[in-house]
């Protein structure tokens, strides 16, 4: 199992989409290096994310940019959907070099590279989100999303 962290604007949708993937074996929503250990206080430049365990027998870290590429708009800085803000931008976290290396050549090989915004860094802290934003679609489906019903239904 290997673990890796896809922010993509408002983490329930993109948790809903995640989890349905082939390979994935788990799925938390939280938040991606902030520079705080709590979710109390003042926004610290976190970015929502999903962390994301993987089976790499099953499915490559290309194949997981992929399906990421489904459901964001590589474009937009800052703003997915209806959200808005620096907490909403588009990123792609691990711990392991590795991961970063195949992100980095994922995006490298489309001919729209100049035009992409998505962030490629280390993970350098994670924060799980409170219980409330667990699977938070599965528990309250009329909530907003802005990722369309069915693509997050896609891969069931």
């Amino acid at each position: 199992m290997e673990i890796i962290y896809f922010a993509g604007g408002c983490l329930w949708g993109v948790q809903a989409f995640i989890k349905t993937l082939p390979g994935v074996k788990f799925t938390e929503a939280g938040r991606a290096n902030g520079t705080s250990q709590t979710l109390d206080g003042d926004y610290d430049g976190y970015a929502e994310c999903v962390k994301t365990g993987f089976d790499p027998k099953i499915v490559t870290v290309r194949e997981l940019m992929g399906y990421f590429f489904e459901i964001i708009d590589p474009y937009s800085l800052n703003k997915q959907g209806q959200d808005v803000g620096e907490k909403y931008r588009t990123g792609v976290y691990s711990e392991k070099p590795e991961h970063l290396t195949e992100v980095k050549a994922f995006l490298n090989e489309r001919d729209d590279y100049d035009l992409i915004v998505v962030e490629v860094l280390p993970l350098t802290n994670y924060v799980r989100s409170a219980e409330e934003h667990q699977d938070r679609l599965a528990k309250c489906p009329n909530d907003y999303c802005h990722i369309p019903d069915e693509l997050l239904s896609k891969y069931l």
